[in-house]
């Protein structure tokens, strides 16, 4: 199977971090944005960073970073649209997205989305949670940018929920073991950094 590109969305405003760039907060002598791109590096034929205002504060890692091409504040959705775009003119047919701040991702991650796609080409990655019910992480996506103008009509008609956009393309699911830590774990808050700190 041929690898797609990815594209890491770290466009968020991290209010529930206090503030600045949650991907440039740091997890064990790295930023969650190195290990992001650890994870995802080998798995993928190109990274991007979609990002907003002030590109400079990533080129110590030597990536295209890309700001979303939707105006105002959209979300992940917008990130995965931009993502698309600059996915598209590279000719390639998908793109894949992570969220900055899931520093576990596995390392099949790309290939179980892949594999998983649904028939309109989207997949997306799931996990049981501690009751057993499985969780979706639509941020964790492989995306068709084939859909790209779909989904630019979505957000102009004010639909921002990337589960949302997902769900009305009966997307695949590449479900993985959440044990001992669940690999979507997000480190939305100082707390989540410190328990994921506690399981490196």
């Amino acid at each position: 199977m041929k690898r797609p590109p990815a594209v890491i969305l770290a466009g968020g405003l991290s209010t529930r971090m206090g503030g600045g760039n949650k991907g440039l907060r740091m997890l064990g002598g790295e930023t969650l944005l190195a290990r992001v791109i650890a994870r995802l590096a080998p798995q993928c034929a190109a990274l991007a960073i979609n990002a907003n205002g002030e590109p400079e504060q990533f080129e110590d890692y030597e990536l295209p970073v890309i700001a979303d091409s939707f105006s105002g504040f959209a979300g992940p959705l917008a990130g995965v649209l931009a993502g698309m775009e600059w996915a598209a003119a590279q000719g390639a047919d998908a793109v894949v997205s992570t969220s900055v701040d899931t520093p576990f991702l596995p390392e099949d991650l790309v290939h179980r989305l892949l594999e998983a796609k649904g028939r309109t080409g989207i997949a997306i990655a799931a996990s049981p949670d501690d009751t057993g019910r499985l969780r979706d992480h639509p941020t964790c996506g492989l995306w068709p940018v084939a859909l790209r103008d779909e989904l630019r009509d979505a957000l102009e008609s004010g639909q921002h929920r990337i589960g949302q956009f997902a769900a009305a393309y009966n997307p695949g699911r590449a479900v993985f073991d959440s044990r001992p830590i669940d690999p979507f774990l997000n480190l939305n808050t100082p707390d989540d950094l410190a328990q994921a700190a506690r399981h490196l």
